[in-house]
């Protein structure tokens, strides 16, 4: 299979990829309605809806980046640009693509701005956290006791 029939097959892997997130967003945001339309029952049945809600909540947002990405990955089809890397300029190789049908950048280009820091993605590094009082005290992950029973 060639490179531009190879494409066009990750044209309609995207494609429906994209209308079944859009599905499901839908879906998610009617749940959330409906839950709290019947929010009724004590304490703990709230408790549980509103730990059902966050779980909802986070859940739509990852669909919503990947959508976003989808979205980009389609346009960057229309314009000719999709499988070149935004780094380097070369073809993203098809495994990749296969992988990650929306990577913007290839293996080497990537592995680059993983070096540089997750900053510039808009991701944050959970391994340190600031207070946000009066201290400047910082304070690591591995110092915060989580009660998950």
């Amino acid at each position: 299979m060639s490179r531009k029939d190879a494409i066009l097959s990750m044209h309609q892997v995207l494609i429906k990829r994209r209308d079944a997130l859009r599905k499901a967003l839908a879906g998610d945001l009617s749940l959330l309605k409906e839950l709290r339309a019947q929010s009724s029952g004590d304490l703990i049945d709230a408790a549980l809806d509103s730990v059902q809600d966050e779980i909802s909540s986070q859940l739509a947002e990852v669909e919503s980046r990947e959508l976003a990405r989808i979205e980009v990955a389609l346009e960057r089809m229309r314009q000719g640009e999709y499988g070149i890397c935004e780094g380097c300029s070369t073809n993203i190789p098809m495994a990749r693509l296969n992988a990650l049908p929306y990577a913007t950048l290839c293996i080497k280009c990537q592995r680059e701005a993983e070096r540089e820091g997750s900053s510039a993605r808009g991701d944050v590094d959970w391994s340190r956290l600031l207070d946000n009082g009066s201290s400047d005290v910082d304070l690591s992950i591995s110092d915060i006791e989580l009660d998950v029973s």
